[in-house]
């Protein structure tokens, strides 16, 4: 879905962060002050709601393997048995 800007001022502001930081095009300077700003926002969230996104990532990969011996998988990935 495109996104189109309609407002002249924010037009104008998307140029000048295009300029300011030698962006390619106006998509590109959009882009990353929206990156920028989603870090930014995700940064002063509580730990909470961090480590709460976390264990549902986490948890999306589904239950461990209590029986997994990581460091005998990792001896065998570096031939070191």
């Amino acid at each position: 879905m495109a996104l189109f800007i309609r407002d002249p001022a924010v037009d104008a502001l998307a140029e000048e962060v295009r300029r300011l930081t030698r962006a390619r095009s106006k998509t590109e300077a959009v882009r990353n002050a929206l990156l920028a700003q989603l870090a930014q926002a995700r940064r002063t969230l509580p730990v909470r709601d961090r480590l709460a996104r976390a264990q549902a990532l986490a948890d999306a990969m589904g239950p461990s393997d209590p029986t997994f011996d990581m460091k005998a998988w990792t001896d065998a990935m570096w031939d070191e048995r």
